[in-house]
């Protein structure tokens, strides 16, 4: 199957880098390389470009799309927690734009064998890097009732997390949950009948906190930040599309505490804690996908972009 995965808020993510023709550019999250191929058109031969994905299939599909800008790529298979070490060893330690667009790609969806789809059964597995061991059934099958609760209300944001919990429990003492199928009917039993009629699949929450917390997420995330606008040169932009309110509640509280990390009492007459604004966020409101984006494609319907310049 091609690697096929629409470009959420393509060109406001592109604009809202400001990209210099000579400048250094990194797609943290590089997946099909729609970004990517925005970025390196805009690049003359000083410019370059460096992609980071831990998925084999994208990094396959991304180095095949930019192979006609030739020089200029790099394309490099990690997690973009290890960006820093990572062009470090390329030589770089500062550029002039970041992007990050997180989540799961369509083709990860659609691909049934990765086992990130409620929608078709296959074998329960979910890893973002099928370098990893630990898979979505180690969790499904290891975890005791209470981290199932903690992590579906948590990273699922469930009202029904106790229930699911529960359920999950029940059914493999039975014997152990293999596929996707087995799970999706087992979460579907645990949802009143009249919440399913209307809420969307019963199942899509538990299956996004499974994903969120096999491959560390939020914790990637929450970790990276930093790092990331400590690599912009001044005036660089580091541009993230989140897709749900976790995700983008570590964005805003991370960019606000990077234009303004005072920590001094509103009392103070003045700062004497010392610590400097690294920048200052570009985008008081997150961007939306526009009506038409939506409906052409509705995966981009909880995404928002924000962006942080650097000082």
């Amino acid at each position: 199957m091609a690697f096929e995965h629409k470009s959420v808020l393509l060109k406001e993510t592109v604009e809202g880098l400001g990209i210099r023709p000579d400048g250094i550019y990194v797609d943290g999250t590089l997946g099909g390389g729609g970004h990517a191929y925005e970025v390196c058109r805009r690049l003359n031969s000083k410019g370059s470009f460096i992609g980071i994905d831990q998925d084999a299939a994208a990094i396959e599909a991304a180095s095949a799309r930019l192979l006609g800008f030739g020089e200029k790529v790099t394309v490099i298979r990690s997690n973009y927690c290890d960006m820093k070490p990572r062009l470090h060893e390329l030589g770089i330690d500062k550029v002039d734009g970041i992007i990050l667009d997180l989540g799961v790609s369509s083709y990860q969806l659609d691909t049934a064998e990765r086992g990130f789809s409620y929608r078709t059964d296959a074998p329960l597995d979910m890893r973002m890097d099928t370098r990893q061991e630990k898979t979505a059934k180690d969790i499904v099958n290891g975890y005791s009732e209470t981290d199932l609760f903690h992590m579906i209300r948590d990273y699922g944001e469930d009202r029904f997390a106790k229930n699911i919990a529960k359920h999950i429990v029940a059914a493999r003492e039975k014997g152990p949950i293999e596929t996707t199928g087995q799970l999706a009917e087992i979460i579907r039993q645990s949802i009143p009948m009249k919440i399913q009629k209307t809420g969307g699949h019963p199942a899509k929450r538990t299956f996004q906190a499974i994903r969120i917390e096999l491959n560390r997420e939020l914790e990637v995330l929450e970790n990276s930040l930093d790092d990331m606008i400590d690599m912009l040169n001044p005036g660089g932009r580091l541009c993230i599309i989140t897709f749900h309110s976790l995700e983008d509640k570590i964005v805003k509280a991370n960019f606000r505490r990077n234009e303004n990390p005072c920590t001094c009492p509103s009392s103070f007459p003045v700062c004497v804690c010392g610590k400097v604004s690294k920048g200052r966020v570009i985008t008081k409101k997150p961007i939306l996908p526009s009506e038409e984006e939506m409906e052409a494609n509705s995966r981009s319907k909880s995404a928002k972009l924000r962006i942080f310049e650097r000082a």
